[in-house]
């Protein structure tokens, strides 16, 4: 379990810095599944989870919908038959901050996670 999954969000302004490229090659270590990707311009992080079907692809969604609004910070969440498509950056900032490595760490812990 990575350190970040311990870690809580906190408020993040518009003025709030983006994560540096010294930040992003440490903190991409704790999360090795996840891949930074440029998408419309903007870093994001993401992952693609694996179900045996597309309710447990459901289930999942559902619950990082719970956690994502617990925290008050939402990813992009696609899903489609056996396969939750996951995708964390701040809007605010439009990129990377840490608030989104350590959801895409508590991401992690609730796939591994029974439901």
């Amino acid at each position: 379990m990575s350190g970040l999954s311990q870690q809580t969000c906190e408020a993040c302004r518009a003025d709030a810095p983006k994560v540096s490229d010294e930040e992003l090659a440490v903190l991409i270590r704790e999360i090795p599944d996840w891949q930074p990707v440029v998408i419309d311009g903007v870093l994001q992080l993401k992952r693609e989870f694996r179900f045996k079907n597309f309710k447990q692809a459901m289930a999942f969604s559902n619950r990082l919908a719970d956690l994502a609004e617990e925290a008050g910070h939402h990813p992009g969440i696609f899903t489609e038959w056996g396969k939750v498509t996951v995708t964390w950056w701040s809007h605010s900032i439009g990129g990377l901050h840490r608030n989104d490595f350590i959801m895409a760490a508590k991401t992690d812990t609730l796939a591994e996670t029974p439901a």
